[in-house]
């Protein structure tokens, strides 16, 4: 391969409704659109920044510079490229994402291939999620109710409105299966009191009840209720999954807090050595940051991939996963095309 012209730019995703966590509400996803262009190909990869990280469109934008100047001279080392990225930046978690995703994307187009099929994954994965974010109860069973194709829900907690919430929710759809996510809202002592209170509405399991570096925490949680209990803030990497087992029953993997599809699969290795589930999740994200985590999707017990359809507008056709059964990226590399643009390089932004 010659080498690349690495390329990127701001993408800013307006969302269709506030998305409220327990530590904050979102109305646009700040993100960024890489392109690596190499010997007629053009491989597009998304940064999708979390402040809970230390990341922001700006921070990626900063980095990018020296990222895309730490990158190899052949596009197609992908493993030597993630090494170097790492070694450039410990942290800025999704800048690196956003270009380790681009140089699958174009490996993939110019092996006329996705991804999952290079790595010899079958095209059957587990059910998604659709995520409702923290509102009025009134508001959030208006939209567990559009939600009604999708027999999974996630539902986010961590407020005084938690009850109220889910019983409004829980009204709307008898039908679903419901899981909860409290990003770390509670002290363990808090976590067993509201998930005591919560267990009338029938869960499936909670997602981080206690903060990330509350080990012991999340293992008294995880002893004492019936609900798996899941680590996502608190498992960032591979590196974090040891001091996790034993601890809870599963861990979330998101390409962008972690690094990228390498990372995520080294995660996702680990851990199943540690007898941990794996949930795949992704930040809000238009339909090109989707269609990079559904590559792994066959590999894991349950998704959670709807960043996109909180989307206004989503920029990209890609994954789906109407009814939350995901439909497998069928294009080559990542399988994401622009609805707006040709996939060439870019006409403006930074550039190697």
């Amino acid at each position: 391969m010659a080498r690349a012209v690495v390329q990127w730019e701001p993408l800013d995703l307006p969302l269709r409704n506030p998305f409220g966590i327990s530590r904050r509400t979102t109305t646009v996803a700040r993100n960024v659109l890489v392109g690596i262009a190499s010997d007629g190909f053009v491989g597009l990869g998304e940064c999708a920044p979390n402040a809970y990280y230390g990341e922001s469109q700006a921070s990626v934008l900063a980095w990018l510079p020296r990222l895309a100047e730490a990158l190899p001279d052949d596009p197609g080392a992908i493993r030597q490229a993630t090494v170097d990225l790492e070694h450039a930046t410990h942290n800025n978690p999704a800048a690196r994402a956003g270009l380790e995703l681009a140089l699958w994307d174009l490996l993939g187009k110019r092996l006329g291939t996705s991804v999952w099929r290079l790595w010899g994954l079958s095209p059957d994965p587990p059910a998604s999620s659709f995520t409702i974010g923290i509102d009025t109860p009134g508001r959030m069973a208006e939209k567990a109710t559009a939600a009604h194709e999708f027999p999974l829900l996630k539902v986010k907690v961590g407020t005084p409105a938690d009850r109220a919430n889910l019983a409004a929710i829980r009204d709307a759809r008898p039908d679903a299966r419901i899981r909860i996510d409290a990003n770390g809202a509670w002290s363990a002592k808090e976590a067993l009191v509201a998930l005591a209170e919560l267990e009338p509405f029938e869960l499936d399991l909670v997602e981080q009840p206690v903060n990330a570096d509350d080990l012991d925490g999340l293992a008294r949680v995880a002893n004492a209720t019936r609900l798996p209990v899941y680590a996502d803030e608190g498992c960032v990497s591979a590196a974090d999954v040891p001091r996790l087992a034993g601890r809870c029953d599963g861990i979330v993997v998101k390409l962008q807090k972690c690094g990228g599809l390498g990372p995520a699969l080294a995660q996702i290795h680990a851990a199943r050595a540690h007898g941990l589930k794996i949930m795949l999740g992704c930040m809000v994200e238009s339909g090109l940051g989707i269609s990079a985590a559904a590559q792994l999707a066959p590999l894991c017990d349950t998704l959670d991939l709807d960043g996109n359809l909180l989307l206004a507008e989503d920029p990209f056709d890609g994954a789906a996963a109407p009814g939350g059964r995901l439909q497998m990226p069928s294009g080559p590399g990542l399988g994401a095309t622009s609805r707006t643009r040709p996939q060439s390089p870019f006409t403006e932004g930074g550039s190697q």
